[in-house]
């Protein structure tokens, strides 16, 4: 097994509770690691033979570009649900950080991880 990591994936969206915040689309990062099979892909160096992560990133950016949650749990599940649906993806952890949303805090995050059934 082999692990993909795509790192701190900068979008905005319209995600919160708060009335401003469904009028005003929000900074988020996005980290995803994904587990697959890459023995394949190392004996032929070909792209069909791997997880495909650029075409799997703009899977992800039209959804959140499109999205309108109330809630982080919410979205990373369903940016989760995508990558597990992608080819040759056996498991993933998601995690979804909105910056500024505590005064005092960097950032509030939730991170979700499942394998594919």
């Amino acid at each position: 097994m082999a692990t993909i990591h795509i790192t701190d994936l900068h979008l905005r969206a319209i995600i919160g509770t708060n009335n401003w915040e469904r009028k005003k689309e929000q900074d988020i990062l996005i980290n995803i690691a994904i587990d697959y099979n890459a023995e394949p892909a190392s004996r032929s160096d070909k792209l069909k033979d791997t997880v495909d992560y650029k075409t799997l990133t703009k899977a992800i950016i039209k959804h959140v570009e499109s999205s309108k949650y109330y809630l982080l749990e919410k979205l990373t599940a369903k940016i989760l649900d995508i990558v597990l649906k992608t080819r040759g993806v056996e498991a993933a952890t998601v995690r979804i950080d909105k910056p500024q949303a505590l005064r005092f805090a960097e950032s509030v995050s939730v991170t979700l991880t499942a394998q594919r059934p």
